[in-house]
């Protein structure tokens, strides 16, 4: 396979929304771009998720009450964490990093910086859809969680107060008002909290597509290749494509989300990634009349409607890339949604996984390679690619042209660890 005679500013690596909202800025810039990506644009994780926009999540995970949990759900299999016995071996550093997230000092830095990136990402968000014509696919209904006793909603207040220093604002609801909030919920949930500020899309693959066009309107390029490595030099850098063939680009930002730890090494940056595999079950529209997103969290997954089905999804399998899906993961929600909301039908479903790039202290890796400045990265958002995707954009642009970046990124640094 040749190369293009044309060298773009910056070569991307990965269609997912992370990508393609980089793409966007930088095309805006006036720089060339092409992505790159083995399957299309926004086929992969980016089509999948829960739809939101979770301006409001900005708890590490391992604050979020997995480490009092953790024996517990471990000894479910189909419960919100799983971790198959013979994956465990090769997790147990990534779980060490893990626990020590938890600590005080490192809870606060995480915290903060993603309290920032989040008031960042509304901002950029909001912008980027105006300029693209997706606006019309924002859908602000908030959020409601829920809680099936009392012990439960008092366990959940410290997070809400940790959410208080940021001003994200709230509320706590029960009987009449629980109830306005969703119709048909089962009694068993006593109360709830009612996020305002929480947003969702009618539907993320199509919103991923248009922000592409838009992209593509603004020059970026797209080819289906699969990159199985990347180097740099001094004049930039070189995509080996599996089954041969080369790009050159003068830049490169690797973007892959789960697999960009492999595409990570030769630059000198050993990233501890873990791939956190997602399921979910996307029902006919007509399932159940859900007013919002409905967060069980002591269950581990949501529920959304989306314009062109109820997405029923969630949990977490740390797995890594290469075993097959476990769906029992995925029957066993839609079980207890089943129960949750009385009356829901839950044939005619598509099942789906997906793969979360998961850092051990839930902050992404956003910044240069170690052993060049021509290699970006922008990867390892978790469960929050799709909301921090615009933010992740706008700061990957400027740190390409040169510009002071919109927030501190030294939390972000791909070499903290």
């Amino acid at each position: 396979m040749s190369q293009p005679a044309s060298v773009p500013d910056i070569a991307i690596v990965g269609g997912g929304i992370i990508g393609i909202c980089a793409a966007a800025y930088l095309a805006e810039a006036g720089r060339s771009v092409t992505v790159f990506d083995r399957t299309g644009i926004c086929e992969e994780t980016s089509s999948g998720n829960a739809a939101a926009f979770a301006f409001s999540d900005v708890l590490p995970l391992a604050q979020k009450g997995m480490m009092r949990n953790l024996p517990k759900w471990l000894a479910d299999p189909l419960g919100p964490l799983a971790i198959p016995p013979a994956y465990l071996p090769k997790l147990l550093p990534w779980l060490w990093r893990f626990w020590r997230a938890s600590a005080a000092s490192q809870y606060e830095t995480a915290l903060a910086a993603q309290a920032a990136m989040m008031k960042l990402a509304e901002a950029e968000w909001a912008g980027l859809m105006h300029r693209s014509g997706a606006g019309t696919m924002l859908r602000e209904d908030g959020s409601l969680e829920l809680y099936e006793s009392e012990a439960e909603f008092r366990a959940s207040l410290p997070g809400w107060a940790a959410r208080d220093r940021f001003g994200i604002g709230y509320r706590h609801v029960e009987s009449d008002e629980l109830a306005a909030l969703q119709p048909g919920l089962s009694p068993r949930f006593v109360k709830g909290t009612f996020v305002p500020q929480w947003k969702t899309v009618a539907n993320p693959r199509l919103l991923g597509k248009a922000i592409w066009a838009y992209a593509e309107g603004k020059g970026a390029r797209f080819e289906r290749v699969t990159v199985a490595r990347a180097e740099a030099d001094g004049d930039g850098a070189t995509l080996h494509l599996s089954g041969g063939g080369i790009r050159r680009a003068k830049k490169l930002l690797i973007a892959a989300g789960a697999w960009s730890h492999l595409l990570a090494r030769p630059f000198g940056d050993h990233i501890p990634l873990e791939t956190e595999r997602g399921y979910n079950t996307t029902l006919p529209v007509s399932a159940f009349d859900v007013k919002r997103q409905l967060i069980f969290s002591a269950h581990g997954f949501v529920v959304t409607p989306l314009s062109t089905g109820l997405r029923v999804g969630g949990a977490v399998e740390l797995a890594g890339l290469d075993r097959p899906p476990n769906y029992a993961r995925s029957k066993a929600m839609l079980t207890k949604a089943e129960q949750f909301l009385p009356g829901l039908k839950t044939e005619d479903g598509r099942e789906w996984m997906g793969f979360r790039p998961s850092l051990p202290d839930s902050v992404p890796a956003i910044g240069r390679a170690r052993g060049s400045d021509h290699v970006f990265y922008a990867f390892g958002h978790g469960h929050l690619g799709l909301t921090q995707a615009a933010a992740t954009g706008c700061l990957i642009r400027d740190l390409v042209l040169g510009q002071a970046p919109r927030i501190d990124l030294s939390p972000f640094s791909p070499q903290r660890f």
